[in-house]
């Protein structure tokens, strides 16, 4: 156990995720989190997965709780932060970490329903959070929101809804961390290149009907740094520097954790 987060209270939106045969990135950061000596509220629509984590952050000396929310609905996100403040009494870290790709595809063939469904997830997942949270890091003069959004908001991608919806939420970043900077609540964004997680490999495999390893092969390849993927911890140590006094200086920062995948842009 450490003590970078020590007497910190954070909020994981995501904090349990898809079955699979690695870690996620919002379980990893929850984790690693509660390693680092903060208290975490472990937030999923999903509130199994949740408890899943939870056990895996007390079996190795941490604190957390879970609680069950759709972090695209205002009330429910109004009560998350309600609980936290009731459990742990203040609110130091926010980690936005919810996000959906399934329908999507290029411009032609995109399907208003899915097109909707995937913007309205992805944005709404880390503004409707945040809205209820940062009053609260207002009242403080202090706080680390952090959003997970993804390389392809810059890198040339295939899918339309979700490229467009991570740009969304690149500039929902810029905007909250300017507008919050005066009351000391700092707002930044990581964006995650090819990872070798649940969601990725067990949705993207069976959408395409291809064997996890060759998916793997397939993703390693595209990957400049050791030809490897990251991991959920690659994302959770990100997040653990941003969420950290160490990064007391940084705002409104868009933090692509890749490989060197998007340093090929131009």
């Amino acid at each position: 156990m450490g003590d970078r987060l020590s007497g910190k209270v954070a909020i994981v939106v995501g904090a349990g995720q898809t079955p699979g045969q690695t870690i996620g990135n919002g379980r990893a950061t929850a984790i690693t989190y509660a390693r680092e000596g903060a208290r975490v509220l472990l937030v999923d629509a999903r509130l199994k997965s949740a408890e899943e984590t939870e056990s895996m952050i007390t079996g190795d000396g941490g604190i957390a709780s879970s609680f069950e929310a759709d972090a695209t609905d205002q009330a429910a996100c109004n009560a998350m932060a309600e609980a936290c403040i009731d459990r742990y009494g203040r609110i130091d870290i926010l980690h936005n970490n919810v996000g959906i790709g399934d329908g999507d595809t290029g411009v032609t063939r995109m399907q208003e329903e899915n097109w909707d469904k995937i913007l309205g997830v992805n944005m709404k997942s880390v503004w409707m959070p945040s809205k209820s949270v940062v009053p609260i890091m207002r009242g403080q003069r202090s706080g680390s929101i952090i959003n997970i959004s993804s390389i392809a908001a810059v890198c040339a991608v295939g899918i339309l809804a979700y490229k467009t919806s991570k740009a969304g939420v690149n500039a929902i970043t810029h905007q909250m961390a300017v507008g919050n900077a005066q009351y000391g609540v700092r707002v930044n964004c990581i964006m995650p290149g090819l990872m070798d997680t649940p969601m990725a490999i067990e949705g993207i495999s069976k959408a395409r009907r291809m064997s996890r390893e060759k998916l793997r092969d397939e993703r390693d390849a595209a990957v400049p740094l050791n030809s490897k993927m990251g991991t959920g911890w690659d994302i959770a140590h990100a997040s653990l520097f941003l969420a950290s006094d160490e990064s007391k200086f940084i705002t409104g920062v868009l933090l692509p954790v890749d490989g060197g995948q998007s340093a090929r842009v131009g």
